[in-house]
């Protein structure tokens, strides 16, 4: 790879306050800190960077794709605090190795996330 790894992903809102308490407060994402106009969080090794932008050129149009453990629980969880979402859980591709699921919501803001979850296949003993 020539560069790096990703480290941070911008997303536009109008709502800063409002933001930052869904991120942080609904979905989890631990908070870093914050100045005007922006606030950042930590998920994983990237950096979420919520801010409003400067000028329309720098409107962002993320879709982000979180990892679940459960992802049953998890969107029931947000269905149940108010979040939009786009239906149930379901299956998006199937492998030897497993089975990729996925369930997607709205953010206040109306930027659209994804929950995932790879489920390994049990195999009949014998």
């Amino acid at each position: 790879m020539a560069v790096g790894p990703l480290g941070q992903i911008h997303i536009s809102v109008r709502d800063l306050d409002a933001a930052v308490t869904f991120y942080r407060d609904v979905l989890g994402v631990p908070f870093l800190y914050a100045h005007p106009g922006m606030a950042f969080f930590q998920s994983g090794d990237v950096r979420l960077y919520l801010g409003q932008p400067e000028s329309s050129s720098f409107v962002s149009h993320p879709l982000l794709y979180f990892t679940a453990d459960d992802l049953d629980a998890e969107h029931a969880r947000l269905i149940a605090a108010g979040v939009s979402g786009d239906g149930p859980p379901h299956l998006v591709h199937r492998d030897d190795t497993g089975e990729l699921w996925m369930a997607s919501f709205r953010d206040p803001e109306g930027n659209p996330f994804v929950l995932m979850h790879q489920r390994g296949i049990v195999r009949p003993a014998g």
